[in-house]
């Protein structure tokens, strides 16, 4: 199982409040609850928590974190585009495409590398 799989957590598609954890109760005959916690893809999820993170904030990564709603303070896109490709580095993203520039849509593709 790669990095790209884990624990979902809610998000604008699904019924709850973003970002706890996506729990989807499965029964059995009996009304048992068999499983809930959704196992899925999470890459995306991933690469939002990353950019939405500051520093400190991820327990067992305290090192990891972009803070990106801080560049609504700032002017320095370069700063950014590289505090964005150095934290996505220290999880193993590998960035494909990278565009954030003042009043244009924000891009990034990113995958898992080794």
């Amino acid at each position: 199982m790669g990095k790209d799989i884990g624990l979902q957590l809610v998000d604008q598609n699904d019924v709850g409040t973003v970002m706890d954890l996506k729990i989807n109760p499965q029964y059995d005959a009996n009304g048992k609850i068999i499983s809930g916690v959704v196992v899925g893809n999470i890459l995306e999820q991933n690469k939002a928590l990353i950019l939405l993170a500051k520093q400190g904030e991820i327990k067992f990564r305290p090192d990891l974190g972009v803070g990106i709603e801080d560049v609504l303070l700032s002017d320095d896109y370069l700063e950014y585009r590289h505090t964005i490709r150095e934290h996505f580095a220290k999880d193993t993203l590998k960035i494909s495409t990278l565009q954030l520039y003042k009043n244009k849509p924000f891009i990034i593709e990113a995958t898992y590398g080794s």
